[in-house]
């Protein structure tokens, strides 16, 4: 995926101008752990499974990938000083609000919306029940996707079925696999899905009462232009996964690498000076494809 011209942002610290690869792209080195590292003889035990049943990850993909470290900070003990403006503070509080909410099977609205991606989904097959194994076919582990919810709560269905409704072309082409040369083993869509929402969430610093890294300040400000800003970059981050996917070549054990290497690239573009609006974003056009 092409990039800007290498930009260089001020810190909020001082009066010096500092170039954010020296803030974020050097740290690197010391990334988050592998979600399969800790538990790996697990997966592989179970891999052939997975594999037999709709290339549905394990257990451990479920908000597992950026559990062990917290977003990239402004330096090694600085953080952002800034002051949010009235709106600014009353949308990130509701969006925070809405990262509190857990999925909950036994409500009706929480039913209603599986079902609305369902259909959204695959508008000319009829869904059995709640508990069925069609759901493998759209990416979750088993027969009933509620258990998979767990990790990141009822905004990771919220960012699933905006991205159904807002750009439904991008979204079934995700969803089937259209575009590019695929791989044997993919990823699982809805699985996938759920990781994006946990990694903007980690990315962001959203559950600070305002965050200290920058990409968030500068989601923050985006925020206060568009109230859809979180389930709009949610849409670009799954596209730029899935480019990502394809660039890399990709196979299912290596998953957790692309989304890594998603997250640089969101953060990169989230740093960008020029980006003021969600569709400043250069992987906004990936929507459009």
């Amino acid at each position: 995926m092409r990039l800007r011209r290498r930009q260089y942002i001020p810190s909020c610290a001082s009066h010096h101008r500092v170039d954010e690869d020296e803030i974020y792209w050097e740290a690197k080195k010391e990334d988050e752990e592998s979600p399969f590292s800790h538990n790996s003889s697990h997966v592989i035990s179970h891999l052939a499974q997975c594999f037999t049943n709709a290339m549905v990850g394990p257990k451990t993909w479920i908000g597992g990938i950026f559990s062990r470290s917290g977003p990239k900070r402004f330096g090694s003990d600085k953080f952002l000083d800034y002051q949010l403006s009235p709106e600014q503070e009353e949308r990130l509080q509701k969006l925070q609000e809405r990262l509190g909410v857990p999925f909950d099977e036994t409500r009706f609205d929480h039913q209603e919306s599986l079902l609305t991606l369902w259909n959204l989904s695959f508008p000319n097959i009829k869904l059995k029940s709640l508990i069925s194994n069609q759901w493998k076919d759209m990416g979750w582990q088993g027969a009933n996707p509620s258990t998979d919810f767990r990790g990141c709560g009822f905004i990771s269905l919220e960012n699933l079925l905006f991205f159904a409704k807002t750009y439904p072309g991008s979204f079934h082409r995700l969803l089937f696999k259209q575009g590019g040369q695929r791989a044997t083993w993919e990823y699982p869509f809805a699985v996938a899905g759920i990781n994006v929402s946990f990694m903007l969430i980690q990315m962001l610093d959203l559950h600070s009462a305002k965050p200290k890294c920058i990409p968030g300040f500068n989601f923050v400000r985006i925020l206060g232009e568009n109230e859809e800003a979180f389930d709009i970059l949610y849409c670009i981050a799954f596209a730029m996964m899935d480019a990502q996917w394809l660039a890399m070549h990709a196979s299912y054990m290596e998953f957790n690498e692309v989304l890594q290497a998603t997250r640089t690239q969101l953060e990169r573009e989230l740093s960008l000076e020029d980006v003021h609006r969600i569709q400043d974003l250069p992987a906004y056009n990936l929507l459009y494809q």
